[in-house]
């Protein structure tokens, strides 16, 4: 789980970076997309916060580009569903090894989180958690977003990264009424199902991926699949074979089976019901995403995603997209991609706040000492 002292820091004063939010001295909407160039920020009585950039979404890519927005001199606000910043990975992975950032051979979803509010904080910025953006008013010159506990937040411009929007586990059909009985969405601390028989559902990375955490801590670990192939990375898969892993294949687990906790499982397999051990059961089927309120945000959709120009801006001007909300030519979703999205669109939509600067921002290292931030 995401160490002790980073989920204080996403609970206490440091969150806000400073005590509200505001805009800096001179920012102005240009670019003719929303105001004219002279067009100031103008401050309204119904506005609880004010900012150059509204970022939704507090998971890695909205973090990331917290951190490239405050490099660009601008004042953020973040807003984001969960209490805690990290996302998905905060919210279900936060022991799960990740393998594919570049500079890290390996580091866990919560180490990961936790360098990436370290880096956002340079940016001193404003967080709103446990929140949802419901209601998008453009004036003239910005936009006036209304959270869901009343709070409205004027913002010359906004960035959405929020991943698969409001996403919530697919529920295992024979698993009604046995959640914290033994049957688990996301799994705990690993220590946790030690010396315990754990069976997992699903045949994708994070089934699997699972699986071979689980190996050496729990008694038994099996995979129950209800196809012959696993859409694993193939990789993952020949290692879970080689390992002391059960794998039950074109399987179904049908029944659970237990008192007041769960005991055993059975699985369905070619007509023939056979009953395992297992103290838990971790379905990993997947996320249902739904954008909620942001579907009435009159975005061009592709689903459940929103389409982006190569700038990373939606049809909506003024309003921009990263990370795996967005739907583009050659689109992959992975956290790195998404970071080089979040750099793209804040730098495309800074100069239209700062006209003196250009989308090319030059070098991190070449920023004087006076103008970096110190890290918490």
């Amino acid at each position: 789980m995401i160490e002790s002292h980073t989920m204080t820091a996403h609970s206490d004063s440091r969150l806000s970076g400073t005590t509200e939010c505001s805009f800096g001295k001179g920012s102005k909407a240009t670019n003719g997309a929303i105001a004219s160039p002279d067009a100031e920020m103008v401050a309204s009585d119904d506005v609880s916060c004010r900012c150059d950039l509204l970022v939704i979404g507090a998971g890695p890519t909205g973090l990331y580009a917290t951190y490239y927005a405050g490099f660009r001199s601008l004042k953020v606000c973040v807003v984001d569903a969960n209490e805690a910043v990290g996302g998905q990975i905060t919210a279900m992975f936060p022991d799960k090894v990740i393998r594919d950032v570049a500079g890290f051979a390996e580091i866990t979803g919560a180490q990961l989180v936790d360098a990436l509010f370290r880096q956002a904080s340079s940016a001193l910025p404003h967080y709103h958690l446990g929140v949802v953006a419901d209601e998008l008013e453009r004036t003239d010159n910005c936009f006036k977003v209304t959270l869901s506990d009343g709070t409205v937040v004027q913002a010359a411009r906004i960035l959405l990264t929020v991943g698969l929007g409001n996403y919530r586990p697919r529920p295992l059909p024979a698993g009604a009424g046995w959640r914290d009985r033994g049957l688990q969405y996301q799994v705990d601390r690993l220590d946790s199902y030690r010396e315990h028989d754990v069976v997992i559902v699903g045949g994708g990375d994070s089934a699997l991926d699972w699986a071979l955490h689980l190996e050496s801590i729990a008694a038994t670990v099996t995979v129950v699949h209800h196809r012959d192939e696993f859409r694993a990375h193939p990789s993952t898969v020949t290692e879970v074979e080689a390992s002391s892993v059960r794998i039950l294949r074109n399987s179904r687990v049908t029944e659970l089976i237990g008192d007041e906790r769960l005991e055993q499982v059975v699985v369905t397999s070619a007509g023939k019901n056979t009953a395992i051990p297992a103290s838990f059961l971790i379905p990993a089927l997947g996320m249902i995403a739904d954008l909620g309120s942001l579907r009435n945000w009159g975005f061009e959709l592709a689903g459940q995603r929103i389409k982006v120009n190569p700038t990373m801006e939606t049809n909506v001007p003024g309003i921009y997209a990263a990370g795996d909300v967005v739907e583009r030519p050659a689109k992959v979703r992975l956290i790195t991609v998404g970071f080089g999205e979040a750099a793209t669109a804040v730098n495309h939509l800074a100069p239209q706040l700062r006209p003196n600067t250009e989308v090319f921002p030059g070098h991190s290292t070449d920023a004087p000492l006076t103008e970096r931030r110190p890290v918490i």
